[in-house]
């Protein structure tokens, strides 16, 4: 089963840049479709391989920081290649 799941990785400290850049680089790296724009991060692939990888960086990300939250939206399909038609 394919998802698609929209990022929005804010963390609540002044050396906030830094946090969000090495969160997207590592996601860059896993190997999955990453799409950005100025205010969130989509990640598209097989749900198993997308929940582990985002597990994984949302818990190394949270650990190096003092605070922060994360919105995740999930939706179960592929969208990476949706374009809109207006």
């Amino acid at each position: 089963m394919n998802i698609s799941v929209e990022l929005t990785f804010s963390p609540l400290q002044d050396d906030f840049e830094d946090h969000i850049i090495n969160f997207i680089k590592s996601l860059r790296v896993s190997g999955l479709t990453i799409l950005e724009n100025p205010l969130s991060t989509q990640v598209f692939g097989e749900y198993d391989t997308v929940m582990k990888v985002l597990n994984a960086e949302v818990k190394t990300a949270f650990e190096l920081m003092d605070k922060g939250l994360l919105f995740m939206k999930i939706v179960k399909s592929d969208r990476s290649d949706y374009e809109p038609h207006f």
